[in-house]
């Protein structure tokens, strides 16, 4: 695990359904787990004195191993309203709108596009933080996941994309945290800017 900011720790982790490794999150302060895999200290790393306190999910898709940080410490699990349906029938997960303040200095804001679910948290903390779900990858360079991930009409995906990820723009942020590659702990918001900005019918904010 690496702390990326103060309070703010990142690991990576196999995720066993689509056998590559993925990123999760962990703010100390709040107990606010993001769409988490065990770390490669397990559960005992947890368990000494920074038990979290609930569990947000960027989409619908990154339950991850929440089963067994919940099943150990009892924390709810959070997802946007748009995405329960994925969870009917158990488990249990709890809605949230976009605009709610999920924990302390964490605001859920809406990106949409890839799915109505599709959430960014914008992490008031240090200079700032942007976490990111699927709408965005860093894997050496920022990028949209392959088209055959992005329904039938790929290209219409990605200018909404890139119109939501515009938007984000407004707020105060330095990091880019991913769900799928590498943070990017400073400069993020000017790497953003750059990766919208390859569209011209995007404006850049």
């Amino acid at each position: 695990m690496e702390e990326i900011a103060s309070g703010v720790y990142h690991w990576k982790a196999p995720h066993p359904k689509i056998k590559i490794e993925v990123s999760s999150y962990y703010v100390v302060d709040s107990g606010t787990l993001i769409d988490p895999m065990l770390s490669p200290e397990g559960l005992a790393w947890f368990r000494a004195g920074r038990e979290p306190e609930r569990i947000v999910l960027t989409n619908r898709h990154h339950y991850r191993q929440s089963d067994e940080i919940r099943g150990e410490f009892g924390c709810p699990v959070l997802c946007h309203d748009a995405g329960l349906h994925e969870f009917e029938g158990g488990p249990e997960v709890e809605g949230f709108r976009f605009g709610d303040e999920l924990a302390p200095r964490i605001t859920a804001l809406e990106v949409g596009a890839i799915c109505p679910d599709e959430t960014a948290l914008h992490l008031d903390l240090g200079p700032g933080m942007l976490a990111l779900a699927d709408g965005l990858i860093h894997y050496g360079d920022l990028d949209f996941v392959p088209d055959w991930l992005l329904g039938e009409d790929p290209e219409e995906v990605k200018r909404g994309l890139r119109a939501s990820l515009s938007r984000l723009l407004d707020r105060d942020f330095e990091a880019l945290l991913f769900a799928h590659g590498e943070p990017i702990t400073s400069g993020g918001k000017r790497a953003l800017r750059e990766f919208v900005g390859t569209d011209p019918s995007i404006a850049s904010g």
